[in-house]
């Protein structure tokens, strides 16, 4: 997986100093880019400033503060799965599952979120449900959590391979002139690769070796693991609940390293809005949405909004940074509300400027931020960061975090802003451009206290579009799983399913002993195992295949030789025959269920002599995709 690079107005600078033969008046007449975007950031603050009524931002943070002093810690614990570890009568067993998937920097955070709510509950004088160290100092605990210096040598040795010069704050002088190409491992927790960016910055001859930062944005490689490549949607519910803890812990981690200081808020009641789309929850849109077209994932009217802009709108010039018509705008916003779901409204009289306009009115005007207000000040505070791989890290997090109505929609109007910046040359809308638009549609919000607007103007805005920009530019590298997450996922089930050995340490080692030479093993002396494959229709098992493994198989191996085998019998495998006698497929993929994971729809380039080897218990099915199924 790989991303090309793009420009910011540092190079379209650069760019402009090599062409001085335009006129002092030309000059005069066409503004600078990089103050055009700056103008149209501030008139978007503006606008939301007089729409949304931001009036004291200080007495709001003042009573934001007050309300939730003592209970940032109780709630992150109950996030990341912890409750636990605060009540007296809590399984040590239940805590043991998942503290033994955690890394030492992991596990430091969970501890100083413990001694943060044990201190709160003293000034409160309210007596302590247990001491922490009973926690972390519990003859399971010690047995489970991970040796400081293992935990260490581990991330050393992972990275070893792409790592082999300093990290990207740091460039040899011999590489100054090359291009910006930058390795993004995911194998290594994000919090553990800090530790090590850390350490190697401090070291005497790093200090100097200070890389300038001219805006470009990289090329980012992330290496492909033999088990393929992990999407957001691939996973099942259950295994996504377990990522967004563990994502939780990664980046709170993450934060203490960094010194980040972010607070998390909640978005107060708020008066049910009498429009159908404006100022209405996305979960209630979607609950409505769904009745009319099931599974649907985004709201039906952002679908309608968005297709259009697609079509009509991102080839018109300036399309986002142009204003449309306040009156029009109005209109058409009742227009929507009246006759949208009937169908009738007429979208050749639609001006693509006012579509845009209520796109970004949409966005601002949810009842809580699009990015939440529990996460917003930490995606904010992203800009804070120097390091580009760390940003990314920190994105990727925050991204599992959102719940799924908010990351469906933040994805499709991504999806759709990539595409006004890949017309750059017919909209002039680059990805600068795009991002300074809609930074403050998405950073500010009246329901959370911000600091966006204070300070120097200049600064702010680029910093918070620079988030932006790194949003819209890497989405589809932020919307995968790391693979160090998957296998804490798989770890956590395993030592789900193995719970009784955790309940006596003396025969904890001769039950594991039992458990692993009682479980069948590939059989070494064949050099080509055989798998049994289920092919599903429906939510009925249909038949079966049989597939040789060897070191080069992939998912997509088997997969062809499925569609062999239906071409062969297209009854057998529910193929469609067309007129001209070939054969039309579902759109099918390989999933793992069970074993170590819940359901796991695998990646086409899965090497599956290595899952088989990784997940012996799990099953392989062969079933249509979701999006499949219901366009059937």
């Amino acid at each position: 997986m790989s991303v090309e690079p793009w420009a910011s107005p540092q190079d379209q600078a650069a760019a402009e100093d090599t062409h001085t033969t335009h006129s002092a008046s030309s000059q005069d007449q066409e503004q600078h880019p990089d103050k055009l975007c700056l103008d149209s950031f501030w008139s978007e603050v503006e606008t939301i400033r007089q729409g949304s009524g931001y009036t004291d931002l200080d007495c709001t943070r003042r009573d934001s503060k007050q309300s939730e002093e003592g209970e940032q810690e109780e709630q992150w614990l109950a996030d990341a799965g912890l409750s636990d570890l605060i009540n007296e009568d809590g399984d040590d067993v239940e805590k043991a599952v998942l503290l033994s998937t955690l890394t030492r920097t992991q596990a430091e955070a969970v501890q100083r979120r413990l001694e943060s709510y044990t201190l709160s509950l003293r000034k409160r004088n309210k007596p302590p449900p247990r001491d922490v160290r009973d926690v972390f100092n519990s003859p399971i605990a010690q047995n489970l959590l991970p040796d400081a210096q293992q935990s260490e040598d581990v991330a050393q040795v992972s990275m070893a391979s792409v790592n082999k010069s300093p990290l990207s704050a740091v460039t040899p002088e011999h590489q100054r002139g090359a291009p910006k190409e930058e390795f993004f491992i995911t194998d290594v927790a994000y919090c553990e690769q800090a530790v090590i960016f850390l350490k190697q910055a401090k070291l005497p001859q790093n200090k100097i070796l200070r890389r300038k930062e001219d805006g470009t944005l990289p090329r980012v490689i992330c290496p492909k693991c033999r088990l393929g490549v992990t999407r957001i949607q691939d996973l099942s519910h259950t295994d996504m609940k377990k990522v967004r803890q563990l994502a939780l812990i990664d980046m709170t981690a993450l934060c203490d390293l960094l010194e980040l200081e972010v607070k998390r808020h909640k978005t107060g009641k708020r008066k049910i809005a009498e429009s159908s789309f404006f100022g209405v929850p996305l979960a209630t849109l979607l609950e409505n949405d769904q009745k009319i077209k099931p599974n649907t994932t985004t709201p039906l009217f952002l679908q309608g909004l968005l297709s259009f802009l697609e079509k009509k709108g991102v080839d018109s010039e300036g399309i986002l940074r142009v204003p449309g018509s306040q009156s029009r705008i109005k209109l058409l916003q009742q227009n929507f509300e009246t006759n949208f779901y009937s169908g009738q409204v007429s979208w050749d009289e639609v001006s693509p400027n006012d579509a845009a306009a209520l796109l970004k009115k949409f966005i601002r005007e949810l009842p809580a931020p699009l990015l939440t207000a529990e996460y917003l000040n930490t995606f904010s505070a992203v800009r804070d960061i120097t390091d580009l791989k760390q940003k990314l890290h920190m994105l990727n997090l925050l991204i599992l975090l959102l719940p799924e109505p908010n990351r469906n929609t933040l994805k499709a109007l991504l999806e759709f802003l990539s595409k006004v910046v890949s017309r750059e040359k017919r909209n002039r809308m680059n990805l600068w451009a795009v991002a300074t638009i809609m930074a403050p549609n998405l950073f500010l919000h009246k329901a959370v206290p911000s600091r966006l607007t204070e300070g120097a103007e200049k600064g702010h805005a680029e910093k918070a579009a620079d988030v932006m920009r790194l949003l819209i530019r890497y989405q589809d590298l932020l919307w995968t799983i790391p693979n160090f997450l998957m296998n804490q996922v798989r770890k956590m089930n395993e030592n789900s399913n193995r719970r009784y050995q955790f309940y006596d340490r003396r025969i904890k080692n001769l039950l594991r002993k039992i458990h692993t030479d009682s479980r069948e093993k590939p059989d070494k002396n064949t050099s080509e195992p055989c798998r049994t494959v289920k092919i599903q229709v429906g939510d009925q098992v249909s038949g079966t295949m049989e597939f040789k493994l060897n070191i080069n198989s992939r998912a997509s191996d088997l997969l062809a030789q499925f569609h062999r085998q239906c071409l062969r019998s297209p009854e057998n495998g529910k193929g469609k025959m067309r007129r001209n006698g070939s054969v039309a497929y579902p759109d099918c993929a390989l999933y793992e269920v069970g074993g170590n994971i819940g359901e796991h729809c695998l990646d086409p380039d899965t090497h599956l002599l290595d899952l088989y080897n990784s997940n012996h218990g799990g099953e392989w099915v062969i079933k249509m995709k979701p999006n499949a199924s219901r366009g059937l």
